[in-house]
C-alpha cells in the first residue's frame, strides 16, 4: 500500500517489526484502544496536539465509565 492510501495510511504502519497500530488496539477495550491509537499516531500526522486531545477525551470517558461502575 502506498503512503497516500486513505484506508491504511503510513501513520498506521510505522511501528517496528511490521506491527500496525490496529494490531495493538484490537486487543484493548474500545476507549483504551482509541487512547493508544491517537497517542501512537500523534507524531506521524499533521496535528499532534489534536490527536493527543482526542486521546485525552477517550481516557477521560473511560475513567468516567469506570467510576460509574464502581458506584453501582
Amino acid at each position: 500500500m502506498s503512503d497516500s492510501d486513505a484506508v491504511n495510511p503510513s501513520h498506521y504502519k510505522w511501528l517496528p517489526s511490521g506491527v500496525e497500530v490496529i494490531d495493538v488496539t484490537e486487543w484493548l477495550p474500545f476507549n483504551l484502544g482509541n487512547v493508544v491509537k491517537y497517542c501512537l499516531r500523534s507524531d506521524h500526522k499533521h496535528n499532534a496536539l489534536e490527536d493527543l486531545r482526542k486521546a485525552q477525551w477517550y481516557l477521560e470517558r473511560e475513567i468516567a465509565r469506570r467510576q460509574r461502575l464502581e458506584s453501582q
